[in-house]
């Protein structure tokens, strides 16, 4: 089929590559000129496993452009995966989506399927086919229908071939055809039903993992306080089916383009529909809370960073992207330089990032070593394999006193060489 794709973040770029992979023409659109140039140069803008592969094997299929009224004007599918950030109040902010839909608006020259892909309030698709329908140029019909994703950086393009499953939200039989058409040749369970519905699967799946973090951490930082220690806790909550062992990985917090911004923005929408999700709140409140953990148990050691020489291991969100946002290290790290430390920092692509924001502030280093030779102290913000495969007796060679605080509880202290403080027990 013949398909367009607006954004060329996350959603849309891995969206649009998975979709040629499977057979379709795409034309991915993104207004940056800056991006569409580095994409037609072959490369991808964000770092994400498989996806640059992908974009080689498919390039015959796939045209990236900034030209939207030649990509959507006799598109068959037209995906929106364009971002739907917070607001200051956490709703969430729809001016990129309705952008997007008033340049289709103006430019289908066909009957065609709008599919709204990126996450959007409840609601959102009803007010996008009005949108439509009142501001379109040509004599179309126009169909729109939810199908949000969900996929996690750094598993993204595995997590769209191979999909959980894959939602289809329409109000009606002919888009929904449509649809199955698109995705016959997934390898996933599909479940059709109203657009409202699929809406609120995508939040209501999101907001449950983001509790499960929270919950978690908060039972990890009791386990502390009473001599249990949670990854035994958790393995033994983990055999449990009802309960499975994912998302119970004690640590400092969720972060990512997600999971705090989806928390958010159904709280938001809960109060103002006079309802609200006292268990959400309550996710987010812990999690903002948790990202401080470290610091609290720093006391122990020192009363203030001023002087000391602080090494950060991991800036990114998780490992396998080089996404930053909602990082604890963004909230950890403009303290340890408030008050008077020098921070040496590590990770294997999250620097350039991080160099946007703290260009010369920081020492970015090259190896492990180097980041913590010299270090009064060392926090953990990111579990990458590098971290968690690391010698431990290099702690205590190159750092001046070998105090680890491990907020992702993935460092090895087999030889009792070091004090490693982590998250939820010994």
């Amino acid at each position: 089929m013949k398909i367009a794709i607006a954004g060329t973040g996350y959603v849309g770029l891995v969206t649009a590559v998975c979709m040629a992979e499977k057979g379709h023409h795409v034309a991915c659109v993104d207004i940056n000129e800056g991006i569409i140039k580095i994409l037609n140069s072959g490369k991808s803008p964000i770092y994400e496993k498989d996806l640059e592969a992908l974009m080689l094997k498919n390039k015959d299929r796939i045209v990236y452009t900034t030209d939207y009224k030649k990509a959507y004007k006799d598109a068959e599918v037209i995906f929106i995966g364009v971002g739907t950030p917070e607001k200051k109040d956490g709703s969430a902010n729809l001016s990129y989506v309705y952008a997007v839909v008033d340049q289709i608006a103006e430019t289908v020259e066909n009957d065609c399927i709008v599919v709204v892909k990126s996450t959007v309030p409840i609601g959102t698709n009803d007010k996008v086919e009005k949108r439509l329908n009142e501001n379109k140029k040509n004599n179309v019909k126009i169909d729109v229908v939810s199908n949000p994703e969900f996929l996690a950086q750094g598993t993204a393009v595995e997590d769209t071939l191979h999909a959980s499953r894959i939602v289809i939200g329409s109000d009606n039989k002919h888009a929904e055809e449509v649809m199955l058409k698109v995705y016959e040749n997934f390898d996933a369970p599909i479940l059709t039903t109203n657009r409202r519905s699929a809406e609120m699967i995508k939040y209501a799946s999101n907001d449950f993992l983001a509790l499960k973090i929270s919950y978690i951490n908060e039972i990890a930082n009791l386990c502390e306080e009473i001599g249990a220690n949670i990854d035994d806790v958790a393995k033994g909550m983990g055999y449990d089916p009802r309960i499975g062992n994912r998302f119970l990985k004690a640590g400092i917090g969720y972060g990512g383009s997600c999971f705090p911004k989806d928390t958010k923005a159904l709280h938001w929408l809960s109060n103002f529909h006079d309802h609200e999700l006292k268990t959400v709140k309550a996710a987010i409140e812990v999690n903002e809370q948790q990202k401080l953990r470290l610091i609290k148990k720093s006391r122990k050691y020192y009363d203030s960073f001023e002087g000391l020489t602080v090494a950060v291991l991991g800036l990114t969100f998780k490992p396998g992207t080089d996404d930053l946002r909602e990082a604890p290290s963004l909230v950890n790290i403009p303290i340890f330089l408030e008050d008077g430390a020098k921070v040496k920092a590590w990770d294997p692509v999250g620097i350039p990032n991080f160099k946007k924001l703290y260009p010369t502030e920081i020492q970015y280093c090259n190896t492990i070593d180097e980041t913590i030779t010299g270090a009064d102290i060392c926090f953990v913000f990111t579990e990458w394999d590098e971290i968690k495969n690391y010698d431990t007796s290099k702690f205590q060679k190159f750092m001046q006193k070998a105090f680890i605080l491990d907020g992702r509880n993935c460092i090895r202290n087999d030889k009792g060489n070091c004090i490693i403080e982590r998250i939820g027990g010994i």
